[in-house]
């Protein structure tokens, strides 16, 4: 795809927001009554970025509680190594639109089958300065879930549903300032240290779907303090065996691993 200005396709047609399940209702309503200037971190509205879009997936695991589905990036990566992110990417020329790059990119990633898969809504898209994308998020039910897992060690190091519950624990959330001095949200869960734009997207939808509990906003973390025991900070059975971490994340990692 070439860099530069690029129009992006409406997906109302594709997208279901009467099909969300009782429980994800709040969520959707809420995106659908937003706008670009609701947007409650930093991050400017839509102004000519290269399009993407990344895949905000919802479903019930063990015993019916409600999680989403993330991926890290594998430590080797020549970007973003190591940083958890929704599953997503670069809308390519032969994409119908937002909704097919992040399902195109999501089957591509953890081998998810997209017919088990109901669009529910986008969000504005939103133009991140560091990366120069303009990430499309959208917002989806999983309706019939299939096995998912890493299909290629050189891009993904794990696939996780991480519980809603565990995000919004208050436990499990404090503030990272990140190598351009920006304070934002940051998770541990589920193994995984969620910061940058993956985390601003993750609040925001919390707060959006009604799931947010109080939280210590006045614990602030560097980085280089949180970076190399990001595993540790978390339970995550089964994913302890993941390779060493890799060197500490530069500026444009905080506008997370679109490619």
């Amino acid at each position: 795809m070439s860099a530069g200005r690029q129009e992006i396709p409406d997906d109302a047609d594709v997208c279901r927001p009467d099909a969300a399940p009782d429980w994800l209702v709040p969520l959707v309503e809420g995106c659908r009554h937003v706008s670009p200037e609701d947007v409650p971190f930093r991050r400017r509205p839509h102004d000519g970025g290269r399009p993407a879009a990344v895949l905000a997936l919802f479903g019930t695991g063990h015993g019916g509680e409600p999680d989403v589905l993330l991926t890290e990036r594998a430590p080797d990566m020549r970007s973003h190594a190591g940083q958890a992110a929704f599953p997503g990417g670069a809308l390519d020329p032969g994409d119908a639109g937002s909704v097919a790059a992040a399902l195109r990119e999501a089957q591509e990633e953890t081998g998810l089958d997209p017919a088990g898969v109901v669009p529910l809504v986008t969000l504005p898209p939103l133009t991140i300065p560091v990366t120069g994308f303009a990430v499309t998020p959208v917002v989806a039910h999983w309706e019939r879930p299939s096995t998912v897992g890493v299909v290629d060690l050189g891009e993904t190091a794990a696939v996780v549903r991480v519980p809603i519950a565990v995000l919004a624990d208050p436990g499990s959330r404090f503030r990272i300032t990140g190598p351009s001095g920006y304070t934002g949200p940051a998770f541990a869960a589920a193994g995984l240290l969620v910061w940058g734009f993956t985390a601003g997207l993750l609040d925001w939808m919390l707060t959006l779907g009604g799931w947010t509990r109080p939280w210590d906003t006045t614990d602030v973390r560097d980085l280089d303090e949180v970076w190399a025991l990001r595993h540790h900070l978390s339970q995550a059975p089964g994913l302890e065996e993941r390779r060493p971490a890799p060197g500490r994340p530069g500026v444009t990692a905080e506008g997370g691993p679109i490619r």
